[in-house]
């Protein structure tokens, strides 16, 4: 099953964003998304090291953005991968079998080109007006994701992102959404990861429940 809390990175440094890791694993996270822009490639691999050796002791899932070969160099648990990023087919192949992919979609169209590339979930962007580069797009607030999952039925999970805090998540769910990406509201205050969960549990079905193939 894939975590319905998903946590993006932040930092004005890099080890601002390994200490952010840090206090997102001390505080519950099970999964964190590194997620560093205008990196170089090889900065990217020994700063990616020490994000798993981190979530290594908390056994928290690590995905890598962006960098799909760090992320099988360092054996992270998967990689994220926006539209600027290499085909995830191809990507796929060139992964472990047990690693798994995560994209960025901000259209139904692109909701079901990336189903038929069987990607391992969806990150629905942006909820809200979000600063992070990821998002570009139309804002698409609660009933841009009912639209949008109501025309899908898929079984992929499609997660909410941008600008999400603790109070948008029972709305968020009752869209058919599975679950949410969190950057800027956790790293302001990690104790609101314990918050995320609680409501994230609180609002489980059976139909949000879904296995990795």
């Amino acid at each position: 099953m894939i975590p319905k809390l998903h946590y993006i990175s932040q930092g004005n440094s890099p080890k601002e964003h390994l200490d952010n890791i840090q206090n997102a694993c001390t505080a519950g996270a099970e999964l964190v998304r590194l997620d560093l822009k205008e990196v170089l490639e090889k900065e990217i691999l020994k700063i990616a090291k020490e994000a798993r050796e981190i979530t290594s002791q908390f056994q928290t899932r690590l995905l890598i953005s962006n960098h799909y070969k760090t992320a099988k160099e360092v054996k992270a648990d998967g990689v994220h991968l926006t539209k600027t990023d290499p085909c995830p087919t191809t990507v796929r192949d060139y992964l472990y079998p047990w690693q798994i992919i995560g994209t960025t979609a901000n259209t139904l169209q692109d909701c079901e080109t990336l189903i038929e590339k069987e990607v391992d979930y969806i990150s629905l962007a942006p909820f809200r007006l979000s600063i992070s580069k990821d998002f570009l797009g139309t804002i698409l607030g609660l009933n841009g994701y009912t639209a949008i999952i109501e025309a899908l039925k898929t079984e992929t999970p499609i997660l909410g992102a941008g600008g999400i805090t603790t109070e948008d998540v029972t709305a968020i769910l009752k869209t058919g959404v599975s679950g949410i990406a969190v950057s800027g509201e956790i790293t302001r205050d990690f104790n609101t990861i314990k918050t995320f969960n609680q409501l994230l549990n609180a609002s489980s079905t059976a139909e949000q429940r879904y296995t990795l193939k």
